[in-house]
């Protein structure tokens, strides 16, 4: 309805009599009318009969037959007819205002905005209440400018304010959508005409104004509104703390949540549920359960029963901090405390069950939730179809979505997406398709994050002609493709060894004016390192810096790598400086290029300095630097250095790769013959265990081969990694070669280390004979030597006493021989 018909209506102050003051002539002929509208569906004759009986005016009484009624669309028929009828007068604002109270009360909006209108043309005044009722029920349906609206109507023709119901109902459809400054200005306005016996404010009106400042972080103006509010229309009660100790929370501020929760009870307010369900979700938050557990004993003593929602809220934040979740023992201790489970508790349960990979656990929690009449929903559904689809299990996943949909669950753009994206990444891209059509079939469009998926799929499958059918298949849907999906198939096309596509691509972009961004310039840049066309990257990075997209340590170290691969060092030192410069702090990936470009043109002393200068500035080696350096002192001959790294990897808790063993082994094999020279040149704090190790197996006579292995194994072991070491292994014995006494010794250690030595027989198996376990016994004393110190382990004890065993076993046997000669 407009301002301008609204000015048009006058006040009307004066307000019809209920129904039980009226003549009793008058309430039987209201009731007769009512009857008849609800009992003849052509009930014109028959009201025209029954008013012809009394001979009154039916506009003179209208207003008490709309007070009656409760049917909306009853009301609206007696409206017309009573409008339309022959020499009838006009219906008054009493009747109007008694139609609108029920259209408000039955939430016909259309109706209650068409009547408005009406009145506004026929300048017909509505009584106050009648206003109230529908200011409020704007309020409540979230039409906060049609309340705001009649809202002003009211202050400039009557001269006042609606009721302390209907601007509570407006302040709180303010706050709700977040428009504080509004409500501020409402509640200054009924502030200033709070007089006398006229009250325009209550504890609810400040109540809702402080929830409004607590959910935008202004607490402490909460608190304050309150504290000038005290006696002046305003009685503290448990409710203000209540918002005050939730808005804290949400703030982040425990000291002050904590201090409001015991003053609240210093001053003789009762906590509420809601005062410890507040409390608990604050330090579920913050992940303090042994307050949170004082709390629900505190509960417990005065008598509540924990709610559901604090029970979900703790299970919630058991799982977010990394707790163990047992879901059937949560759930019985639910029960066994008086609190039934709900859809969200399983959901939850369901939600951290598939987190943690335990598919038979989500499934029978989706079982039990059946089982217990509650009615699954998405959120029941879309975790376990999620796992399914990582798992590669779509039957199973399939048929969960299927399922769902005959639950009454329609699969949502979510549910479909976690199939196709667990499809894809699966590589089943025409199942993925398949999907897609059928939720298009279903009338679910996909988004575009869904076709980025899809055409993601298909570049990775090199089906690059596929993919541009789905980006005009996208444009035909009236999606507007954004830089990531122009991206992903720019992408597709440099994986491929197109970049002439990818260029064309790439540019066509920038001339539909669409900005590829950082990420697409990145890419382009990328593809041009890739194929070595160095003038390129450069020149794409000054275009990405003439539209203000700001290079990032991506970008520097995509070139500098792409220098390093055309062996010019000079090149990538000279972008590195660029990006120290700019203040783009290179990270490992950057370091680790610069490292392999050293390595490459056969430069080991400006690895090594750059690899100091990367630890200096607390960028962290990874796996792959540690391998460049590793490979490329073996290719050099030079071992020691190369084990020298190895053991320095393994002390910083990098586990190495198959390609760090492989550069190892081989470099034994091609180099042992100058190994003890090497050594011997060695600075003395790289003698570790490779110094006496490897001297003293070649020394005995095995093979280089057995000796990489073997070094390889122990060091891993020495340093925690058994996992990895029982793997090598298996991959040693894969490749022809056997473990031997030595290989036993070092696992054995590994086991004892490891607190396991109780149950290494399960771990490793022992078929030496006796001169072999004491060769395992020597070569663990050597070892032995260095373990850090005060640490110690009982691997000698079990080989010793294996040797004791086999020692007993032969002279049992050579006496069981001279008996028999």
């Amino acid at each position: 309805m407009s301002k301008t018909l609204l000015s048009l209506i006058k006040p009307l102050h004066k307000t019809s009599k209920p129904l039980n003051a009226i003549e009793p002539h008058i309430r039987k002929l209201v009731n007769d009318i009512c009857e008849i509208l609800q009992t003849h569906d052509k009930f014109e004759e028959h009201l025209d009969t029954r008013l012809l009986e009394d001979e009154i005016v039916i506009s003179d009484i209208a207003h008490l037959v709309f007070d009656r009624i409760r049917d909306p669309e009853l009301g609206l028929k007696f409206f017309d007819w009573v409008q339309y009828r022959p020499y009838t007068c006009s219906l008054n604002g009493f009747a109007y205002s008694s139609l609108l109270k029920l259209l408000a009360e039955s939430k016909a909006f259309s109706e209650i905005d068409s009547v408005l209108k009406r009145m506004g043309i026929e300048q017909i005044s509505p009584t106050r209440e009648a206003i109230d009722s529908v200011i409020q029920v704007f309020s409540e349906a979230g039409l906060v400018d049609k309340a705001l609206e009649l809202y002003s109507f009211v202050i400039k023709v009557y001269s006042s304010v609606p009721s302390v119901f209907a601007c509570n109902s407006l302040l709180n459809g303010l706050i709700k959508q977040g428009r504080i400054e509004t409500a501020r200005c409402i509640y200054n306005e009924l502030f200033k005409r709070d007089c006398g016996e006229d009250k325009h404010l209550d504890n609810h009106t400040t109540g809702i104004m402080v929830k409004g400042l607590c959910r935008e972080g202004k607490v402490e103006e909460g608190k304050k509104l309150i504290e000038d509010r005290w006696g002046k229309g305003c009685v503290p009660n448990i409710v203000f703390y209540n918002t005050l100790i939730d808005g804290y929370w949400k703030k982040g501020d425990s000291e002050r949540a904590n201090a409001l929760f015991k003053e609240l009870k210093l001053k003789g307010f009762n906590p509420t549920v809601e005062t410890y369900g507040a409390m608990i979700n604050g330090f579920c938050k913050v992940g303090n359960f042994c307050a949170v557990d004082g709390l629900l004993m505190e509960m417990t003593e005065r008598g509540f029963v924990v709610n559901v929602q604090v029970h979900n809220s703790i299970i919630d934040a058991h799982y977010k901090h990394g707790w163990v979740v047992e879901p059937m023992e949560t759930i019985k201790r639910m029960i066994e405390s008086g609190c039934k489970p709900d859809i969200v508790t399983y959901n939850t349960l369901i939600h951290g069950s598939c987190s943690k990979g335990k598919m038979k656990e989500a499934d029978w929690l989706l079982e039990e939730v059946i089982r217990r009449g509650l009615m699954p929903n998405k959120y029941s559904y879309t975790p376990i179809i999620q796992i399914y689809c990582r798992l590669g299990d779509f039957d199973r996943a399939w048929k969960l979505l299927l399922e769902m949909a005959e639950r009454g669950h329609k699969p949502d753009l979510i549910t479909y997406g976690s199939l196709i994206h667990g499809l894809v990444i699966a590589g089943e891209v025409d199942i993925a398709l398949t999907i897609k059509d059928k939720m298009i079939e279903k009338e679910v469009l996909p988004d575009a994050c869904i076709y980025n998926v899809l055409m993601s799929g298909l570049c990775k499958k090199g089906r690059l002609p596929a993919a541009k059918v789905m980006l005009s298949e996208m444009i035909d849907q009236n999606f507007v493709p954004d830089p990531f999906v122009y991206t992903t198939l720019v992408d597709g096309f440099i994986r491929h060894g197109k970049l002439d596509e990818a260029e064309q691509l790439f540019e066509l972009i920038i001339e539909k004016g669409v900005d590829p961004g950082l990420v697409g310039y990145n890419t382009m840049i990328k593809g041009f390192c890739k194929f070595g066309m160095m003038k390129d990257a450069i020149s794409c990075m000054h275009n990405m810096m003439k539209k203000n997209i700001v290079p990032d340590g991506f970008t520097y170290s995509t070139i500098i790598d792409g220098y390093v691969k055309q062996h010019d060092m000079d090149g990538a030192l000279r972008i590195f400086a660029k990006m120290v410069k700019e203040n783009k702090k290179p990270n490992v990936v950057t370091y680790t290029s610069l490292v392999n470009g050293f390595c490459l043109v056969g430069d080991s002393e400006s690895a090594e300095n750059i690899f100091g200068e990367m630890q200096s500035c607390n960028v962290v080696p990874n796996v792959v630097t540690y391998s460049i350096l590793i490979g490329s002192f073996c290719k050099k001959g030079k071992l020691a250095k190369a084990a020298a790294f190895f053991e320095e990897m393994l002390m910083k808790g990098c586990i190495p790769n198959d390609v760090t063993f492989n550069y190892l082994v081989n470099g034994f094999i091609n180099n042992i013959s100058g190994t003890s020279a090497q050594n011997g040149k060695h600075s003395k704090e790289h003698e570790s265990i490779f110094m006496a190790f490897s001297e003293r197996m070649l020394l005995d006579g095995w093979s280089p081969r057995s000796t990489a292995y073997n070094y390889i194994i122990v060091c891993l072991c020495h340093h925690g990694m058994l996992k990895t070491a029982l793997q090598l292994r298996d991959k040693m014995v894969s490749k022809g070669c056997c473990p031997d006494a030595i290989t036993f010794a070092a696992l054995l250690l590994g086991v004892c280390l490891a607190g396991r030595e109780g149950e290494w027989k399960k771990i490793l198996s022992c078929d030496l004979m006796e001169q072999e376990l004491r060769t395992s016994l020597k070569y663990l004393m050597i070892l032995d030597q260095f373990l850090p110190q005060g640490v110690t382990s009982k691997a000698s004890l079990i080989l010793e006493s294996l040797v004791e065993e086999c020692n007993y076993n032969s002279r049992e046997m050579d006496d069981l021989n001279s008996e028999i000669g």
